[in-house]
């Protein structure tokens, strides 16, 4: 879209006359340039767009028109005698809260151990998404920091890198370019030089990683410039960056260097195919794994544990404290993840009243500021939205130490609605933060919980909306543990589960189910509810879907589950966790609910189950579903001796 041709300066002075009478419209400020007037600051655009309507009766479109250093909106304004002036320009100078010098070394020095861990740097820099790596399970002999903004990543894009030759004690700010896929964009650079030619040039033994990328700079690490210089050169990288990339005008040269093929960011082999091969969802491979670190699960827990993710993204796992509820989370997470960026375990705190601790707040001393939470989950919210490709993990420890639908409400509602969660109002923040926060389906949310004296009950509300899974440890288990004397190891699940994350992810985005016969699904169904009923713990049409879509997840994953075996589940993580109540209330149901789960062959559930000592739960001819009649039977046993009986349980 071109400029009209008659807008004048008058045009242009009524435009800014009615900026300082209204104010700035929701997403009307710049990003990058000002107009100075009257040492006052205006967005160019939103004056070009305004001196429009004075001029011609309408106001432009902004989407429809470019600004920037050299567009015709920008001419104008000089042509008329306005001065341009770059947000940024010495800011770094101005301000020193805005170094980043400080987070450099920080990284330089840590890069020297053995600590992989990169949550405690800075999550943003001059409006760019900062990105730390030091390697994924190993130490990296390359590690980075990248600064990445949409739509760019570092696996697909373009970026200015900070990248750290350890061997040689030398540090480069580079052109980054993405060695899994193609980016959607070149770097505009005129005589480009990659790093495997400036380690040809100095007779340096090349490294099999980010050789296609272009040096910017070269620092000696033993002997860094000032910080000043640092700043600067960071700063300028970071201005072309935000202007000057682009997928057209790029001088041959350096457009034929671009093009060259790259290489997997996370392989050190670089004869592997450009991005990781992916495969089916394969369980067998996760229980491997677990076995490697240690960790021993029954095959059934495993499968209960992934198909409910499956399921629904939001899983409670409840159970005796120290029985392996996070252990299981935190092995599931970094087996598939490629990196801890992708998963956050934030330990809830007693004293959360609100969604702060979670989502952070805006800062009512600097309006234009909005303040995220250390635990850096809406980072990871906010990272899983511009990464969908990619399952992303929120582990909440001991999640009923406070009330959670205080701290968790939010949550709970756009997890049905599909909405969105407002932060603040539009336009008033201006620090890389969205107003509103979708919970993408590609998050995935685990509370672990414990039940005792210091922690709360969950609500119907909650427990509605999660499949819950309880752990319990047998006599056999815990001499097995005893007998098998083997250290954890964490690491040795680290990303082996990388090549099923596409497929993890197609599989938790299916709606269609198997053609198969739930005539006796739902009449079992059917009878629970009824059943339920009487004691205000019935379910709706949203839980008899996802029950449904459970069974369909549990076939799909493990073909050894017969029928009974896959309802046995849906009934205890679906329907069960509502129960709670006296011994009157509870009673008569818990016996009905007992019948339902055994055959023919019992004749008194009261006196040949609930009352007998040693009954065998796992008896096939006797019990048709083992997982729900154990828990119903320890329920009434409860109600009995206690006068009261519920789900959870210490």
């Amino acid at each position: 879209m071109s400029i009209p041709s008659n807008i004048s300066r008058e045009h242009l002075l009524k435009a800014i006359d009615k900026i300082d009478a209204e104010g700035l419209p929701p997403r009307g400020d710049s990003q990058y340039y000002d107009v100075d007037h009257d040492n006052r600051k205006y967005p160019p655009k939103l004056v070009i767009s305004y001196a429009n309507l004075f001029a011609n009766g309408s106001e432009l479109d902004r989407n429809n028109f470019t600004g920037g250093l050299g567009t015709p909106a920008f001419e104008l304004l000089k042509k008329e005698g306005f001065k341009i002036v770059d947000k940024e320009e010495n800011s770094l100078k101005k301000n020193k809260e805005e170094s980043f010098y400080p987070e450099l070394i920080k990284f330089l020095e840590q890069a020297k151990t053995d600590n992989l861990k990169s949550k405690h740097f800075t999550r943003s820099y001059q409006g760019l998404k900062v990105k730390v790596s030091f390697g994924q399970g190993n130490q990296a002999i390359i590690p980075w920091i990248s600064f990445l903004k949409k739509p760019h990543t570092t696996s697909k894009g373009i970026y200015p890198v900070y990248l750290y030759y350890k061997n040689i004690e030398t540090l480069f700010l580079a052109y980054g370019i993405s060695e899994t896929n193609t980016p959607p964009a070149k770097w505009n650079l005129q005589h480009p030089k990659t790093i495997n030619e400036y380690f040809e040039e100095n007779n340096i033994e090349k490294l099999k990683k980010y050789g296609n990328s272009f040096v910017f700079q070269v620092y000696d690490v033993e002997n860094l410039p000032a910080p000043e210089k640092i700043d600067e050169d960071l700063a300028e990288i970071i201005k072309q960056y935000k202007t000057d990339t682009s997928a057209t005008n790029v001088p041959p040269e350096s457009k034929e260097k671009q093009e060259k093929p790259a290489y997997d960011l996370f392989k050190t082999n670089v004869s592997e195919p450009s991005k990781i091969k992916q495969e089916p969802m394969n369980l067998d491979s996760f229980r491997q794994a677990l076995y490697d670190a240690g960790l021993i699960y029954s095959n059934k827990l495993v499968t209960r544990f992934v198909s409910s993710l499956l399921t629904k993204p939001f899983v409670i796992l409840t159970g005796l404290s120290g029985s392996g509820k996070t252990k299981l989370a935190q092995a599931f997470t970094q087996w598939i993840c490629q990196n801890e960026q992708q998963y956050c375990i934030v330990p809830v705190g007693a004293d959360w009243t609100n969604r702060e601790p979670l989502l952070g707040y805006p800062n009512a001393l600097k309006p234009e500021e909005y303040v995220k939470p250390d635990n850096g989950v809406l980072d990871l919210i906010m990272q899983a939205n511009e990464e969908p490709e990619l399952p992303f993990f929120l582990i909440l420890d001991e999640m009923n130490l406070s009330h959670v639908e205080r701290y968790f409400a939010d949550f709970l509602s756009v997890m049905e609605s599909k909405g969105e969660i407002p932060l603040f109002a539009e336009g008033t923040v201006n620090n890389g933060v969205p107003a509103n926060l979708k919970l993408p389906s590609n998050l995935f949310i685990i509370g672990t919980v414990n039940i005792d004296e210091t922690t709360n009950m969950f609500s119907p509300k909650v427990l509605d909306r999660a499949n819950t899974i309880e752990f319990r440890v047998t006599k056999d288990e815990i001499a097995g543990f005893l007998n098998s004397n083997r250290d954890i190891n964490m690491s040795a699940l680290t990303a082996r589960g990388t090549s099923m994350a596409e497929n993890f992810l197609e599989m938790s985005e299916n709606r269609i189910f198997e053609n198969q016969d739930l005539t006796e699904i739902n009449k079992t169904l059917v009878d629970f509810f009824e059943q339920l009923k009487k004691t205000g713990a019935e379910f709706g049409y949203r839980s008899a879907t996802e029950i449904l879509r459970l069974i369909n997840q549990l076939t799909i994953l493990d073909n050894t589950l017969n029928k009974n075996d896959k309802l046995d589940i849906a009934i205890m993580q679906k329907l069960l966790p509502k129960l709670h109540g006296s011994r009157r209330k509870l009673g008569p149901v818990l016996v009905t609910l007992g019948e339902f789960c055994v055959t023919d062959q019992i004749k008194n559930i009261e006196k040949d189950v609930y009352q007998k000592d040693g009954f065998d739960f796992e008896d096939s001819v006797t019990v048709k579903f083992p997982l729900s009649l154990e828990k119903i039977a320890r329920m009434h046993k409860g109600a009995i001796d206690n006068g009261f009986a519920s789900f959870a349980e210490a």
